[in-house]
């Protein structure tokens, strides 16, 4: 029986601590990434990757369609400070859907059990 490898995301977990250490509260966030140790307990098969390849795929699209359209928002920036917030805020914002995206879209085909 092998163990699902999707739990090595946990890991990334431990970032969360470096915003401890720092005193900067963005890295707080990838405290989330302990929710991944949950799928140690799964064993890894065919539907599991199937699930995981679809989920992933949601979450390429989403990166796919939004930072293009961050890039061209940024575009009609009339200045630089203007400009470094826009990408700084947005590309950390798309990276947290993203990972909803493929969090919720993951736990959706889980449940549903079925590959349509």
């Amino acid at each position: 029986m092998k163990k699902n490898p999707m739990w090595y995301l946990g890991f990334v977990g431990l970032l969360g601590l470096a915003g401890l250490v720092s005193g900067n509260a963005g890295f707080s966030g990838f405290f989330g990434f302990f929710g991944f140790f949950g799928l140690a307990r799964q064993t890894d098969d065919e539907m599991l990757r199937h699930n995981l390849s679809r989920a992933g795929l949601n979450a390429f699209v989403v990166s796919m369609l939004g930072f293009p359209a961050v890039i061209i928002i940024g575009s009609f920036a009339d200045s630089l400070e203007t400009l470094i917030a826009l990408f700084g805020h947005s590309f950390g914002i798309l990276f947290v859907i993203q990972i909803l995206t493929f969090v919720i879209s993951f736990n959706l085909y889980e449940k549903r059990g079925n590959s349509s």
